[in-house]
């Protein structure tokens, strides 16, 4: 499948989504985000993939929403708008496989909030981080008011949103935004190596264990303790599992099929 504002990449078992719109900054158009779902669905149908790696380009990452589609909406064009967008970052939340956002240079607005989606967030060191939002009368909507306190606490997120500072790589680290940061130059030799690592692991495993994960972001304690034995039990009607047990017993290392 042809793209204009994205490429997609496929390198044995990982992926690379790659934003492609330099001249506006990547920011979130009707044509990127319609794309961007369009090949969600084609990792999510390829069993040979296992890692999806997302990234943008060394100075810009995602600049944030596209202002001029958004500046003369009404409230119903606005859902027309954002609508699309959150549907898109729900489907990457919940892509049964691992998911990596390779962020260098500026991210803003909907850019972190895509990052937000994404299971794990490894930042070059050139990269900064902003929610500006509200100087533009609005705020963060694809997402960020309910994902980022989840992730880094309420009263950490309103300082970002409320503020719309910019924040740098080393201060992201800090606050839990994004789990490593390493040099710009090695960015996507440290994700390839992450991805690689992860796509040698039991993909259904892998899978549940996600799952397990975000339900129980919304669920009681005890609840999450109960859905987390059912799955773990399904496990064991896997081939992997089998394969994984016996590779140990066997001294071996284990070639997981998916099934």
């Amino acid at each position: 499948m042809n793209f204009n504002s994205i490429l997609l990449n496929r390198e044995g078992a990982v992926c690379v989504l790659t934003l492609n719109r330099p001249d506006t900054m990547n920011a979130l158009s009707e044509e990127l985000v319609s794309e961007m779902d369009q090949a969600l669905e084609l990792v999510a149908g390829d069993e040979e993939i296992r890692v999806l790696i997302i990234t943008g380009h060394e100075k810009v990452f995602v600049a944030g929403g596209d202002i001029k589609a958004m500046q003369e909406c009404d409230p119903f064009q606005a859902r027309q708008y954002v609508a699309p967008i959150h549907n898109l970052y729900n489907k990457l939340e919940r892509l049964p496989k691992p998911t990596i956002a390779a962020i260098s240079g500026y991210t803003l607005g909907g850019g972190v909030e895509l990052t937000l989606a994404c299971d794990f967030r490894i930042a070059a060191d050139n990269a900064k981080f902003g929610f500006p939002e509200v100087n533009l009368g609005i705020f963060p909507a694809a997402g960020g008011s309910q994902r980022l306190p989840r992730l880094i606490g309420s009263a950490r997120a309103k300082e970002l949103m409320f503020t719309a500072d910019i924040i740098d790589a080393a201060t992201a680290l800090s606050i839990g935004l994004v789990s490593q940061v390493v040099l710009q130059e090695e960015l996507m030799k440290y994700v390839q190596e992450l991805a690689e690592k992860l796509a040698k692991k039991a993909p259904v495993a892998l899978r549940m264990l996600k799952e397990s994960i975000h339900a129980g972001s919304d669920i009681d304690l005890q609840t999450g303790l109960v859905l987390e034995v059912e799955k773990f039990c399904h496990l064991f009607s896997t081939r992997d599992q089998k394969e994984g047990m016996t590779a140990f017993v066997e001294r071996r290392k284990p070639v997981f099929s998916g099934k």
